[in-house]
């Protein structure tokens, strides 16, 4: 189902996402036949692909009919969608009356970090300090901004900046840099990326969270942001970035409902499935900047996301800031700005300035996205689950003020206005070091028997599908509703879901705002309100209308579980697959009193039966265990530090003694440019694999890029780092020729030739305003004109002579 956008018209792009199987040339092929420029894979979504159509009006109040139309017809194209332009506002605080301003870009400014004094205004409770001190301070792991672009030449981000890990989906090309203007629009980005890796001791601004972090930045939000844009953003290079931080969404105005379409859905699911190598994308999320609005944050389809960290804030006194929104999705909280007269953040801004207005839950993804860059160095084999899991274990109420605290019947504290409390960056870096990975997650769908209608309280009983050990739902972590209701005023709702040991979680909250009569489509109410609690009972789902003029409620509930918590589970059956002779007392891989492969984790921990031992472990034959490696090994052949088969990023592999070292001896040298580990042979440090090959982690060996490349980070035409001889980078390929409309040239921090856009250079008047493009001589430019109903060419040739 679409979204629905209260009081938005739909804003029709010459844009669409097209699913077409058969691989590039059979989709340039459907894209030349009706018209359409093919420009390329969407992200790392496989088989979907971004078309424009030049003799489509760049932007419509309505779907326009025309031969273009076909396509959705042709046998070969599974899906197509045109691109509608989406809403999407920044998470920056708006100038309050009672604002003042501090202009002070020093270290000791920066309260929310570290404590100068002992009075009762000094608050550093999220302990990013002692996590510094025990040595954590974000090295080698990488951090992007999704949002207006970043200053990558700021005194305080360049030497952390990183170009791998930063992309302009907006004017397609390598360059993140906010469009400068006279209101400084775009600073938004920049601010957020000083939070998270400002550099540390070079005399200018602040100290970054995560001040040895590379840092990037996807410039996206900088002009019409529609499915495809969001979907390219979030799939930008998932094997290189680990932390995406974005803090913006649907606007905030208390009766806008919104959020992710199909292919940005898509991506979210990629990102978790295959980013990191697999162990899955971190997306953390600011919740929203709505509460003066009277707006919640339930009816934010990306904070609201299980797959998304969603970040509250309260002010220096631990009280709620004016522009909060509360609701059940929230996981954690930083300290962000309050009112007049409490005080506010430092970071970077536009122009190589600094700020001490940094205001929003804008402020909060970033912080908690350069702590988890901490808790990463710490264990870099954390996956997105095992990180919520430690932040849901760490974050704490310490002096939070809000009237919901509550225990849940698992004992976590929990509230909707900041989850499950302040976060503590020393005691996740702690946690991180001892952690052992979370078991597979299971998923339990349970539909009511029978809908209902008028009826305000609807029970749905469970047993967590313990008669499928694949589904099978023990304890939880999210839990999803999705509900269908029809209301002739969305605002005067209010939903309530009450699980079996009788902890109650506030889905929605009523919005005076809100008076569209679309109620909630297929919406998905998301909370984290019952983390650790049994699945199985029956809960109850309340909706309360006040009037009541509810017409119509139907409800699909989905429960979201692991199962690395709780006591064991003594239903008869069969035992795992993995579990060997001596039988089970349940039938989970955890449940198995001995393994057929290898018995991953500890008696203290919990123990479970595994076919093949993660990445940090190798497998023990004789004992059937899976034994850490050394510190700084990624895959070893035994427990020592000269048994390292291949290194952890950031390290080193030494050839001679088969030991990885964070730097090369006296003598040596790194290639920082590579992102592959290297080797020491003889008496140079050169890269494991050579131009045209990559380091193919599960075989262990270097395998061929694609033809274009120089040099990859796999073996598809859109995992080129560089191109090859002869080859120009257009957007994520290495290409021959650059496609009508571009031409080649050179572009500042890339090694080789690129193709660019033409610029836009004056307008010609015939009748109507018609832009026209400089190009550099040679270059053929088709323009479009559209005049009473009739379809014109003008055909320009710019040649040496006219030039």
């Amino acid at each position: 189902c679409r979204s629905v956008v209260s009081g938005h018209r739909d804003v029709y792009t010459n844009h669409w996402a097209v699913r077409i199987t058969g691989g590039q040339e059979q989709a340039d092929k459907i894209a030349a036949k009706y018209g359409y420029m093919n420009l390329g894979q969407i992200g790392s979504l496989d088989d979907h692909y971004h078309f424009r159509h030049s003799r489509v009006v760049r932007r419509a109040a309505y779907s326009l009919k025309g031969p273009h139309s076909f396509i959705h017809m042709d046998p070969e194209v599974e899906w197509a969608q045109q691109q509608v332009v989406k809403p999407r506002v920044k998470r920056q605080a708006q100038s309050d009356p009672s604002f003042i301003h501090f202009n002070d870009p020093k270290w000791s400014n920066m309260w929310y970090i570290h404590c100068n004094d002992k009075s009762s205004r000094c608050r550093s409770e999220m302990n990013i300090l002692a996590a510094w001190q025990r040595g954590y301070t974000g090295k080698n792991v990488v951090v992007t901004i999704l949002d207006d672009g970043i200053e990558m030449n700021h005194p305080d981000l360049a030497q952390n900046y990183d170009h791998l890990a930063s992309y302009d989906v907006n004017g397609n090309d390598h360059d993140p840099t906010p469009r400068y203007d006279s209101r400084n629009e775009n600073i938004h980005g920049t601010r957020c990326a000083g939070e998270v890796a400002a550099v540390a001791n070079n005399s200018h601004c602040i100290v970054g969270v995560a001040y040895n972090a590379h840092i990037g930045g996807i410039r996206m939000l900088d002009g019409d942001v529609t499915d495809i844009v969001e979907a390219k953003s979030l799939g930008i290079r998932p094997d290189y970035i680990d932390i995406y931080s974005a803090s913006w969404g649907p606007k905030d105005d208390g009766k806008t409902v919104d959020g992710p379409g199909p292919l940005t859905k898509q991506a979210f699911e990629q990102g978790i499935k295959k980013g990191r190598k697999g162990l899955g994308s971190i997306f953390v999320w600011a919740s929203g900047n709505g509460g003066r609005q009277g707006d919640h944050c339930s009816c934010d389809g990306y904070t609201s996301n299980i797959y998304t960290i969603s970040i509250s804030s309260t002010t220096e006194n631990g009280n709620k800031p004016w522009y909060l929104e509360v609701c059940s999705s929230i996981m954690a909280t930083t300290y962000s700005s309050g009112e007049f007269n409490e005080r506010k953040i430092v970071t970077t801004d536009l122009r190589q300035h600094c700020t001490d207005g940094h205001t929003g839950t804008s402020v909060s993804a970033p912080i908690v996205a350069g702590i988890i860059a901490l808790v990463l160095e710490a264990n870099l084999l954390l996956t997105w689950r095992d990180v919520q899991h430690l932040l849901v274990k760490t974050s704490r109420p310490v002096h939070l003020k809000a009237d919901d605290w509550m225990i849940n019947a698992a004992g976590h504290t929990v509230s909707h206005l900041y989850g499950f409390g302040l976060v503590d960056a020393e005691a996740m870096v702690l946690e991180a070091r001892k952690w052992m990975t979370v078991p597979h997650q299971h998923t339990c769908s349970q539909i009511p028997e029978r809908r209902t209608r008028k009826n305000t309280s609807i029970s749905i009983t469970t047993t967590g599908c313990s008669e499928d050990p694949e589904q099978h739902v023990d304890y939880l972590e999210h839990v999803v509703v999705k509900v269908l209701v029809v209301h002739p005023r969305r605002g005067d709702l209010e939903i309530n879901l009450i699980s079996p040991s009788g902890t109650r979680s506030q889905l929605l909250a009523k919005r005076l705002f809100d008076s569209s009569n679309e109620g909630f489509r297929n919406w998905e109410f998301m909370t984290v309100h019952f983390w650790g609690e049994r699945a199985e009972g029956t809960w109850t789902l309340e909706i309360i209308d006040s009037p009541s003029k509810l017409r119509n409620a139907e409800v699909l509930a989905d429960c979201t579980v692991d199962e690395d918590v709780g006591d064991d589970d003594d239903s008869g059956g069969p035992c795992h697959s993995e579990c060997g002779n001596q039988a089970c007392d349940g039938p989970k891989a955890d449940h198995c009193l001995n393994c057929v492969h290898f018995s991953f984790g500890s008696l203290k921990s919990g123990r479970t039966c595994v076919s093949h031992c993660p990445l940090g472990y190798y497998e023990d034959i004789v004992s059937r265990r899976c034994r850490r490696c050394y510190k700084g090994c990624e895959r070893c052949a035994a427990r020592s530090a000269g048994d390292c088969l291949s290194c952890r990023r950031g390290f080193y592999l030494n050839i001679l003694n088969s030991s990885c070292t964070d730097t090369c001896p006296p003598g040596y040298f790194a290639d920082e440019s590579k992102s592959i580990h290297l080797l020491l042979a003889g008496m140079t440090c050169v890269p494991e694999c050579t131009n045209g090959t990559f380091f193919h982690l599960e075989e262990m060996t270097c395998s061929p890029c694609h033809s274009s490349c120089r040099t990859c980070t796999g073996p598809g035409k859109e995992e080129c780092i560089q191109c090859a001889e002869d080859y120009l980078q257009q957007e994520w390929r290495c290409v021959q020729t650059c496609i009508p409309g571009y031409y080649s040239g050179e572009a500042a921090g890339v090694p080789h030739k690129m193709c660019h856009r033409c610029p836009n250079f004056t307008e010609l008047n015939v009748h109507i305003k018609l832009p026209f493009f400089f190009c550099p001589p040679g270059v053929l430019v088709i323009i479009m004109l559209y005049t009473q109903a009739k379809l014109f060419e003008l055909v320009v040739y710019l040649l040496n002579k006219f030039l």
